[in-house]
C-alpha cells in the first residue's frame, strides 16, 4: 500500500453555525466511510504564509492550504476514488493528492 498525503485548498466560505455543523458532519462520515485506508486524520489549518527566494508573502499564494490528511491505498487512482465523495469538494474546495515517498531523511 501507498501513503498518499492529501491537501486541501480553499473550502467553504462563510457559513451559519448550522451549515458548518452539518458540513462537519458529512466530513466525519466521509471520513469514516475510508475506514482502514485512513492513516492520520489530519487537521485543517489557518492563514498560511509563504516563504521563497524573494520573502515572505502573507496570503499563502492563489490557492492557500486549508487542512491536511494522511490515507494508504493501492493506487492513486484508488485514492481519487476515496476522495471524490469528499464533502471539501462539493462546498466548493479542491484536495491535491501525492504520493508520500519513502526516502531516509
Amino acid at each position: 500500500m501507498t501513503k498518499f498525503v492529501l491537501a486541501y485548498h480553499g473550502g467553504p466560505g462563510s457559513m451559519t453555525p448550522e451549515q458548518g455543523q452539518a458540513h462537519m458532519q458529512a466530513w466525519k462520515a466521509w471520513m469514516d466511510g475510508m475506514g482502514d485506508a485512513v492513516i492520520e486524520r489530519g487537521m485543517p489549518v489557518g492563514k498560511s504564509k509563504t516563504v521563497s527566494q524573494s520573502g515572505v508573502a502573507d496570503d499563502g499564494g492563489s490557492n492557500p492550504l486549508s487542512g491536511i490528511t494522511l490515507i494508504e491505498a493501492e493506487t492513486i487512482e484508488a485514492a481519487i476514488e476515496l476522495v471524490k465523495p469528499s464533502p471539501h469538494i462539493s462546498a466548493g474546495g479542491s484536495i491535491e493528492i501525492a504520493p508520500a515517498m519513502d526516502m531516509e531523511m
